[in-house]
């Protein structure tokens, strides 16, 4: 099944009209805890090792079978788009099958001059916090027993 692809403004439509839709905000802890979309949780595809080097997230599939259940509606986000598609990928291959990419994520997808492309969430005007609590990767990982 053909990964869905979706802008932010629909996938805050998604949101509003599917009460139990969730937002994966697959970023770093330190991207989601500097804002991301109101309501979001976050699990993160990879971690930031360095300038350019990302490590994918062992964790990633096992968090997100305990956290989500795999008939949830997920809209998923990075900061552009690409995180988020690979993170819907692995998803799809664990059996979960609503899931929506979404392009220009947090922050806008660019083009290689570094013009926006598809504006973010937070240019969009979307709500945006800063609250952690239970949405926090740490609070999910301990909560499916890593």
């Amino acid at each position: 099944m053909a990964i869905k692809q979706i802008e932010p403004p629909q996938a805050y439509a998604t949101l509003q009209e599917h009460p139990g839709a969730i937002y994966l905000d697959v970023r770093t802890e330190g991207e989601f805890a500097q804002g991301h979309p109101a309501g979001a949780i976050n699990i993160p595809v990879v971690f930031i090792k360095g300038p350019g080097q990302m490590e994918p997230n062992p964790d990633f599939v096992a968090v997100a079978a305990q956290a989500l259940a795999k008939s949830a509606k997920l809209v998923v986000g990075c900061m552009a788009g690409g995180r988020s598609q690979r993170a819907c990928e692995l998803l799809e291959a664990e059996g979960y099958a609503d899931l929506s990419n979404v392009r220009g994520g947090f922050g806008g997808a660019r083009d290689a001059g570094g013009a926006v492309m598809v504006p973010g969430w937070r240019d969009a005007g979307l709500p945006v916090t800063t609250e952690l609590g239970d949405a926090a990767y740490a609070a999910l990982r301990k909560k499916a027993g890593f």
